[in-house]
């Protein structure tokens, strides 16, 4: 019998009804328990299949068993690799690849020295730092969040230079990023799961916690719907996420990914309320009983690094001089001049970049 562990913290109604259910849909094949860990010998083996995360991003110990969890051929969901080494400025650059449209976005130094350094530990940064040139780029409004971490602490939104800075003052040694503010119609959260099974949520990020995902939503045209559907599930292709909660602001009928990188996604029943906790629960069941009884292989990240390389070599190819053509040398000497010398080849020309692709770049 195969063996799930869910790994959690001071949540309980997901991860209980989690195991509950997969326990209904086990078909006695496969267990779900909360998952019991040891201090890690390592030389001992961990006794599950699969392990699911939902507290490593906040216990350091459990990341750490969770990769050795990996090493051992085990399972994990998210991938605890991938998850320790990824950023907003980083998963932009992703987005953009995969052909989402992102926020133009700028990566900020620390505004006090972090632990252990000098100034002379910045001798390699640009000082003084191009202000006007970073907030030509970006715009007004904007947000100043930390470039990596989640549950939109340390955010400010800020609508000119002045309150701009008065945030960064408040960011101490954190790494920030300005991205530009997306004044939105419409916004909404996706719950993806297996990075195929995807659900919509017209979400108000405006609102309390508790009142973010609204019950009763208006109608929207169904090509938006379908836009943000395969736009969530371009980035969790790319990424290599499998729990992932994605969400998008639509700026005249166009979405824009904000926040994508959320492995351990809100999934309480009281803040998303009932319709979308029996989606989550269901979804997340079926898709870690199929897991564990068809384990995949071990991958360090999702797709992005095969379309990076697939990009660089379509923009090689676009940018290389076309090839002379070669000519067969006449059996005999012409009677007669040609009319017309012939016509060169002209040199290939470079691929239109994606609506995506263009809309990311700096307005001129």
């Amino acid at each position: 019998m195969k063996k799930i562990g869910v790994l959690f913290g001071q949540e309980r109604s997901f991860p209980l009804a989690l195991v509950e259910r997969i326990q209904k849909l086990g078909g006695g094949k496969v267990h779900a328990e909360r998952a019991v860990i040891d201090p890690q010998r390592q030389d001992r083996e961990i006794p599950y299949d699969l392990l699911v995360d939902r507290i490593s991003h906040e216990v350091p110990f459990y990341r750490m068993v969770l990769k050795l969890a990996v090493q051992q051929g085990k399972q994990v969901v998210n991938n605890p690799f991938w998850w320790s080494c990824d950023d907003k400025l980083l998963c932009n650059a992703i987005a953009i690849d995969a052909g989402v449209c992102v926020p133009r976005t700028v990566l900020l130094p620390h505004k006090q020295h972090p632990p252990n350094t000098t100034g002379e530990s910045f001798s390699n940064l640009r000082y003084p730092l191009p202000w006007e040139e970073i907030f030509e780029y970006v715009g007004f409004p904007a947000f100043l969040k930390p470039a990596d971490g989640g549950g939109w602490r340390d955010v400010y939104k800020v609508k000119n230079v002045e309150e701009f800075f008065a945030a960064y003052d408040k960011s101490h040694v954190l790494p920030m990023i300005l991205q530009e503010g997306i004044e939105f119609e419409s916004y909404f959260r996706c719950y993806v799961i297996g990075r195929e099974r995807v659900h919509v949520m017209p979400y108000d990020p405006a609102q309390p916690h508790h009142r973010r995902y609204i019950q009763e939503p208006k109608d929207f045209p169904a090509s938006l719907i379908q836009r943000v559907e395969n736009d969530a599930r371009a980035l969790c292709r790319a990424l290599g996420y499998d729990f992932n909660t994605v969400e998008l602001a639509v700026r005249k009928g166009v979405p824009y990914a904000i926040d994508f990188m959320n492995p351990a996604p809100d999934a309480d029943l009281k803040s998303v309320g009932e319709k979308n906790f029996e989606w989550v629960v269901q979804n997340a069941a079926e898709f870690l009983i199929e897991r564990v009884q068809n384990p995949r292989p071990f991958e360090f990240t999702g797709q992005w690094v095969d379309t990076r390389k697939a990009l660089l070599a379509a923009a090689a190819k676009a940018s290389a001089p076309a090839a002379a053509q070669p000519t067969a040398a006449p059996t005999a000497a012409p009677t007669a001049a040609p009319t017309a010398a012939p016509a060169k080849q002209a040199p290939a020309p470079a691929p239109a970049p994606s609506s995506a692709q263009a809309q990311n770049k700096k307005k001129k």
